[in-house]
């Protein structure tokens, strides 16, 4: 007999600051009611999608436009006394534990139906790492540290002896993985422009650093631009197909990776919520 309803997927690839952008996506998401099989979580947008399968609305809004204006969040100063300048201590433990300032509801997170891959990319081998849900327990939260270790601004995360970095650098947006694992109606959240390809020289000069102790990482990063690109190209034909649905910003609102400004912040995070406004329909599609 033929399958009657649509297996959906979220993707949201994160991107440091910009990804206040999906932060706003989802708690549209949250405020419609509006549920996914599956959620794929790269770099910050692994942190944004813990909150929302814990139905935590507003949370990460409030990590983005309050705590990391903190220097114990992100600084020089962080960087001095931790050797990175994001402390994902102090975002993963220090904030969101039990008995911190802003709990992750672990509890609703497990009970939740909606599963969750978070992608990394193995310091050694360059190639990504595809955590489950299983893999994030009461109080640890290291697999959204791993994901979130931009190379050089971040040491690596070690999990089970082995160090990973930010998942941007593997497989930055996973189409191809939520197809073949048959999902066929995929929403993609971008952080950039949809229509403007990346390129490689942001990479260069991190890479070239990230060399000395992880080669093989490092030229996954110096190639990141054309992963990145074709990956978007791909989600491209899906939604030509009608299997995938583009969400992305269409100014950035001078907000990077490592940079933000509160209006900034507050302007992407409004554009999110308003761009999320076709979901609810491409889904029911």
């Amino acid at each position: 007999m033929a399958r009657m309803t649509n297996r959906t997927a979220i993707i949201d690839v994160g991107g440091g600051f910009r990804a206040i952008f999906g932060a706003g996506v989802l708690d549209r998401c949250l405020d419609e009611g509006i549920s996914f099989d599956h959620a794929y979580g790269i770099s910050a947008g692994s942190a944004n999608l813990a909150s929302f399968i814990a139905k935590q609305n507003t949370r990460a809004h409030t990590f983005y436009t309050e705590y990391a204006f903190r220097k114990e969040y992100a600084s020089m100063e962080a960087y001095a006394r931790t050797g990175s300048y994001c402390d994902l201590d102090y975002v993963y433990g220090t904030l969101s534990n039990h008995d911190g300032e802003n709990p992750l509801d672990y509890e609703t997170f497990a009970a939740n139906p909606t599963g969750f891959t978070v992608v990394a990319a193995n310091g050694v081998t360059g190639e990504p790492r595809y955590f489950t849900k299983h893999d994030m327990h009461y109080d640890d939260y290291a697999i959204l540290k791993a994901s979130s270790a931009v190379p050089v601004a971040c040491k690596p995360v070690t999990i089970d002896g082995v160090p990973y970095f930010d998942g941007g650098i593997a497989d930055p947006v996973p189409v191809l993985r939520a197809l073949d694992e048959g999902y066929d109606r995929i929403v993609v959240v971008l952080t950039r422009l949809k229509d403007v390809l990346r390129e490689q020289h942001h990479d260069v000069a991190p890479a070239r650093l990230l060399a000395r102790s992880h080669p093989a990482a490092a030229e996954a990063l110096l190639n990141r631009y054309r992963t990145y690109n074709d990956e978007v190209a791909l989600a491209k034909e899906a939604e030509r197909q009608g299997k995938a649905l583009i969400i992305a910003p269409e100014d950035l609102y001078g907000l990077s990776t490592m940079s933000k400004t509160y209006e900034g912040l507050e302007r992407m995070y409004r554009a999110g919520y308003a761009a999320a406004a076709p979901i609810a329909d491409f889904l029911a599609s």
